[in-house]
């Protein structure tokens, strides 16, 4: 139980995050200028998810450091190949050290699996695929579940603050949890994507008739930049602390940074991207 709650909350603070179904774009020609008066806070947000929708089928080879509990608390630097079907990972190094020969092999062998049956790969990433289509339909629960205010232009970048909308009521596990976050976000003013948004849940978050409680302080937040004309994360943070049926904790920390990223084509295979990694 409260590892599933855990989950959905997570996955919604990442559609907030922008790390899961908003990884690139095409740019598009959107102008402003220090001149243009601030705009309705609700159109500009709305203008911004729509060329969040837009469909991206570019792929990256990129370098991603992580400290999450994926990687049981340690910092992960791995080369990271995405296909059509999802990412494919290869650890280079713990805690900033080199893998030991023998870690080496076991990385060579995982991935010789992963090339030798691609299916069984496809299903393992089925879900999370499942995970970041939920994550789109929770950032687009943004405009309505939220107040926008003190909306700014300075050197081409949109800022505004945003606050739970009291008139709103939240409908799942994940939309309690978001609807406690106050914060702020900035969008490109020329090209209208999402830069960063950062959130603060200001009181615990009860549930389940107090058998779940996600503690005041948890937080998150995501930086995103144009990587040769497409908008790509390169950071997510979020910090998740609470309780669930009085004995357990629940705890869910990632920090995430990527880099170094090579365009990759459209058509590439599960066997050629482990081959790629394998260079």
């Amino acid at each position: 139980m409260a590892g599933r709650v855990l989950r959905t909350a997570v996955v919604g603070l990442a559609a907030l995050a922008g790390m899961a179904a908003l990884t690139a774009g095409p740019r598009l020609a959107v102008h402003a200028d220090e001149t243009t008066s601030p705009q309705n806070p609700q159109q500009l947000l709305h203008d911004m998810l729509q060329h969040e929708s837009l469909p991206h089928t570019d792929l990256y080879e990129y370098t991603s450091d992580e400290r999450s509990d994926r990687t049981g608390g340690h910092l992960w630097t791995e080369r990271v190949v995405e296909t059509g079907k999802g990412k494919i990972r290869r650890l280079l190094s713990e805690d900033g050290q080199p893998l030991s020969p023998e870690r080496v092999a076991t990385e060579r062998r995982r991935l010789d699996a992963i090339a030798g049956d691609p299916a069984a790969f496809e299903r393992a990433e089925a879900a999370q695929k499942n995970d970041e289509q939920h994550a789109r339909q929770m950032l687009d629960s943004l405009p309505r579940g939220f107040l926008l205010e003190n909306v700014t232009l300075n050197n081409g970048v949109w800022r505004m603050d945003y606050r739970p909308n009291p008139d709103y009521s939240p409908s799942g596990i994940e939309e309690h949890v978001l609807h406690g976050m106050s914060g702020w976000l900035t969008i490109d003013a020329h090209d209208m994507r999402l830069l960063h948004i950062e959130g603060k849940l200001a009181q615990d978050v009860t549930m389940g008739l107090g058998l779940i409680n996600i503690r005041a302080g948890s937080n998150f937040a995501s930086d995103r930049a144009d990587q040769d004309g497409r908008w790509r994360t390169v950071m997510v943070h979020t910090d998740i602390r609470g309780h669930a049926l009085i004995f357990k904790t629940i705890s869910k920390s990632t920090d995430l940074t990527r880099r170094d990223f090579h365009y990759l084509e459209s058509n590439l295979t599960i066997p050629e991207a482990v081959a790629l990694l394998e260079k």
